[in-house]
């Protein structure tokens, strides 16, 4: 029987960006937009707080767009400080690329194993589904889905009792699978 995991985001994760003000690297994302319009050109920025003194940076959501080319239901969701459209920016790669901006995803997070019927079992198969962009070691899932130590889990991944099509070093931030032997 194959078991599902799942790794679900908590909160907004963390926006690693320096502080002009105080030169904390630590932004959190409060859901808020900030328009401009300026005949048919608009502007759209993502308003976020640095941690330390609470000044506010503004990050790029659209520059110098001509007003029409910008469907009315992103500009419905920017004027209505859509939390869902904040956690959807903030994973973009180009937005991210366009701010120079890195997420912190530390404490953003949870794993969701469905229950702990797989633990008595000689041979687990488990695929893991992340309902966000979230890079995380598949050793520490394995890890805290089965209650075990990470050297435990490097172990059995030694020992050949836990093996991947996927490379179980790093992070990974897509769906993947895993069977361990007992």
């Amino acid at each position: 029987m194959l078991n599902t995991w799942v790794v679900a985001p908590t909160c907004l994760p963390i926006v690693l960006r320096r502080c002009h003000a105080c030169a904390c690297g630590r932004f959190r994302a409060n859901g808020k937009f900030r328009v401009n319009a300026n005949h048919k050109l608009i502007d759209a920025w993502l308003l976020a707080l640095c941690t330390a003194c609470g000044e506010t940076t503004k990050l790029t959501v659209l520059e110098r767009r001509n007003v029409r080319s910008v469907r009315p239901e992103l500009l419905d969701r920017l004027h209505d400080n859509d939390l869902g459209l904040t956690a959807e920016l903030l994973q973009d790669p180009v937005v991210r690329r366009r701010n120079r901006i890195a997420l912190d995803w530390d404490g953003a997070w949870r794993l969701d194993t469905g229950g702990s019927d797989h633990l008595d079992r000689e041979a687990v198969d488990v695929s893991v589904l992340f309902a966000a962009r979230i890079p995380v070691r598949p050793v520490r899932l394995i890890a805290e889905g089965f209650g075990l130590s990470r050297a435990e889990v490097e172990r059995l991944v030694t020992e050949g009792n836990l093996v991947s099509a996927v490379r179980l070093s790093g992070r990974l931030t897509g769906d993947f699978g895993f069977t361990l032997k007992r």
